[in-house]
């Protein structure tokens, strides 16, 4: 409960900052990720580890971006650990490695490449049986925004620690 709870306030703030866009304007990747619905765990993430105005930034920027159902999927109180203030370092080394600078769109992945993430460190590509960043299948891609591109993917990838 108190999970939702944070979630929809995050959720809500961050939409509430969210410029309005006229005239068939691409949204950023913040404000596109929040409109499909399926975001709603990472969006309170962005907002608990302050990183919502870096994605709604000039970019470009490629993100790998983990649904709610991927969120649910880590052991039981994973993500309400990490949305703690005390644990924000780790939260922004989670979310910033599925993030790279430049806009990759799935033209430009090819079978073992290496692409540095904005956390610093490399996640790998495969494309047997399907393309995939660090193993979690990217199950839609090339999601575009205004500032860079969005690919989906099945699961939280984490960073070497």
């Amino acid at each position: 409960m108190i999970r939702r709870t944070f979630i929809a306030l995050a959720t809500a703030a961050t939409m509430a900052g969210a410029p309005a866009f006229a005239g068939g304007h691409s949204k950023d990747i913040v404000d596109t990720a929040v409109a499909a619905g399926s975001f709603t765990t990472l969006a309170a993430a962005l907002g608990a580890a302050g990183l919502v105005d870096t994605l709604k930034g000039e970019g470009p920027f490629t993100v790998f971006a983990p649904t709610d159902a991927a969120f649910a999927a880590l052991p039981a109180g994973t993500v309400e650990d990490l949305l703690k203030p005390e644990n924000k370092a780790k939260l922004i080394a989670i979310l910033t490695y599925h993030v790279i600078a430049g806009k990759v769109m799935s033209t430009d992945l090819s079978e073992g490449l290496k692409a540095a993430t904005v956390q610093g460190s490399e996640v790998t590509i495969t494309l047997d049986g399907g393309a995939k960043v660090n193993g979690a299948t990217i199950s839609t891609a090339d999601i575009e925004a205004s500032n860079g591109v969005i690919h989906v993917i099945d699961a939280v990838i984490l960073p070497p620690m």
